[in-house]
């Protein structure tokens, strides 16, 4: 017999913080073993593999918000949602999937794989990762926290122990990603186990027909597009850019970049269905923005005391030329992290013009980084056009919510402006 409390992270939104923990821990194990075992060169191949992998992501991501937010404001129509969502998901996996492998080519000459095999892994990789985003909509925005929770750790723990046998069998870019694209199968699974079950179909809303969700998924793709390339570009510039060794150190520093942006996805997780209603969004996004950035400057810190410790995560002794470096990667992460929970506020409010600034960052990064030559000239280029954006991005944001509020404010109550 368990506690109030114990069965409050069993199955309550604690579930999620322990579930994206698992599989944080597992995912960043997975690349912790194959920047030790690959070595810096075929790492750095595997970690534009990864990144590339993550920019395509970007549509799983727009419909499990699309779902999430539309069950959230509008439960009454969960059926319909979760129908017009699934469908849509499903199509569109396979679409991308046949996509990417008429692409294949291109990945192939754009990442300097010099293997069609191994970029066509990518296109193997999307469908599933695609169907998951739809599912997973569904599970969070109907607060479904354990079926959500299981399908987390399924996305990580199968790709750590599938991804290191192969990688043990046999060392090099192709054989970890024939791992990554394996691993991303379970979770489906558990998706679809989770949803299985009939529901009452209800009232039909034209609100949630085809045509406006896919509208929603369309806006959200491009915002989440713009996020993920921006985070993404700079790896791809480091291996257009820099030496193939200090592209590879680059991307082993990136190790503690993406840990310490997706250690606290469980914030967003948990505070975007709450984000999406009008009269907690601004509550939601300030107590969201100090628990991130808390486990940022933590990280930050750590980083900068605990340097040998930082530089086992990152792959060892072949990337010690980046030991001294390591804490601004982890304000790199930090900045990420914060900056993905204002575009996820955006989202919620389905905000258009914050988009923008974005893109803008993404174009500057891309054009100046062309002009480096150097790792550390790199890292600092990327860490103040994160820096600046969050600012500028922060300063609109808090600026909508307060015209929302005062706007929210005349329909509760419309004597106050006229008193």
């Amino acid at each position: 017999m368990t506690s109030p409390a114990a069965d409050s992270v069993l199955r309550g939104p604690g579930a999620i913080a322990v579930a994206m923990g698992v599989m944080n821990v597992a995912t960043y194990g997975f690349t912790i073993v194959a920047a030790r075992l690959l070595g810096p060169q075929s790492y750095g191949a595997l970690a534009s593999l990864l990144a590339t992998l993550l920019v395509i992501g970007v549509l799983q991501l727009s419909f499990q918000a699309t779902a999430a937010r539309r069950i959230s404001a509008d439960p009454q129509h969960v059926a319909q949602i979760e129908k017009t969502v699934l469908g849509v998901t499903y199509r569109a996996s396979l679409a991308i999937g046949l996509v990417l492998l008429v692409l294949t080519p291109v990945v192939n000459r754009v990442l300097k794989l010099d293997s069609l095999a191994t970029a066509a892994l990518v296109a193997v990789t999307a469908v599933p990762i695609t169907m998951m985003g739809g599912q997973a909509g569904v599970l969070q925005g109907e607060r479904r926290w354990w079926p959500l929770a299981v399908l987390y750790v399924a996305n990580g723990v199968p790709r750590l122990v599938i991804g290191t046998a192969l990688i043990l069998w046999r060392p090099d870019e192709t054989t970890a990603m024939l791992g990554v694209a394996i691993g991303s199968l379970p979770p489906v699974v558990i998706g679809w186990l989770a949803l299985r079950g009939h529901r009452v179909p209800g009232v039909v809303s034209e609100e949630h027909g085809f045509r406006d969700v896919m509208r929603e998924i369309l806006h959200n793709s491009q915002a989440l597009l713009a996020f993920f390339a921006l985070s993404s570009a700079d790896i791809i510039v480091a291996r257009n850019v820099l030496p193939q060794h200090s592209a590879g150190l680059y991307a082993g520093g990136l190790i503690l970049t993406k840990a310490v942006l997706f250690l606290p996805q469980f914030v967003i997780i948990v505070a975007f269905p709450s984000m999406s209603t009008a009269d907690e969004r601004r509550h939601a996004l300030t107590r969201s923005l100090l628990v991130v950035g808390g486990l940022g400057v933590c990280a930050t810190l750590g980083a900068l005391v605990l340097r040998n410790v930082a530089l086992v995560f990152v792959g060892g002794d072949d990337y010690r030329e980046i030991a001294s470096t390591l804490w601004v990667f982890a304000i790199l992460g930090t900045a990420l992290s914060m900056l993905q929970l204002l575009v996820y506020s955006v989202l919620a409010r389905q905000g258009k013009r914050s988009v923008y600034l974005v893109w803008a960052a993404f174009l500057v990064l891309v054009g100046v980084g062309y002009f480096v030559s150097t790792l550390h000239q790199l890292i600092t280029l990327v860490v103040t056009t994160d820096l600046v954006l969050f600012a500028l991005l922060l300063a609109l944001s808090l600026y909508t919510l307060r015209k929302d509020d005062e706007r929210l404010a005349e329909v509760v109550d419309p004597g106050i402006n006229g008193a």
